[in-house]
C-alpha cells in the first residue's frame, strides 16, 4: 500500500470500557491523524448523540448501525448464536463483505475472536 490509500477500520463503537464516548473520540482522533476512514458500528443514534456532544461529524466517519450489545460477561458465541445483530458481528461482516479492511473492539475479547472472519490466505 502506497502512503496516499486509505484504509478502511469497522470499529465496534459499543464495546470497551466507557464506550461509546471514548471509542468515539478515538475515531475522531484517527481520522484527523492518519489516512484512515473509520466506519463506527453500533446503535445509531447512540453514535450520533457522541459525535455531537463531542462537536465533531467528519466526513471520514461512517455510522453502521447495529441493534445488540455484547456484554462482557456474554459468552464468546453470543455473537454467532444469539447476538446476530450486535456491534462486534457487524462490524466483522464488514470485512468479511470487503466493506473495511480490519475490524476492531474493545469489547468481548472471546466474542471478537470467535467473530472474526477466517482468512483466505
Amino acid at each position: 500500500m502506497d502512503s496516499n490509500d486509505t484504509v478502511r477500520i469497522a470499529v465496534d463503537a459499543m464495546g470497551g470500557d466507557h464506550a461509546p464516548r471514548e471509542i468515539v473520540a478515538g475515531a475522531i482522533q484517527a481520522v484527523a491523524e492518519h489516512p484512515v476512514d473509520v466506519i463506527l458500528v453500533g446503535q445509531e443514534e447512540v453514535i450520533r448523540r457522541e459525535l455531537a456532544a463531542l462537536g465533531s461529524t467528519p466526513k471520514n466517519i461512517e455510522i453502521v448501525d447495529a441493534r445488540e450489545v455484547v456484554e462482557m460477561d456474554d459468552t464468546a458465541l453470543a455473537p454467532l448464536r444469539k447476538k446476530r445483530n450486535s456491534s462486534v458481528r457487524v462490524a466483522a461482516n464488514l470485512v468479511a463483505e470487503g466493506k473495511a479492511g480490519a475490524f476492531v473492539s474493545a469489547g468481548n475479547t472471546g466474542a471478537t475472536w470467535t467473530s472474526a472472519p477466517s482468512s483466505s490466505a
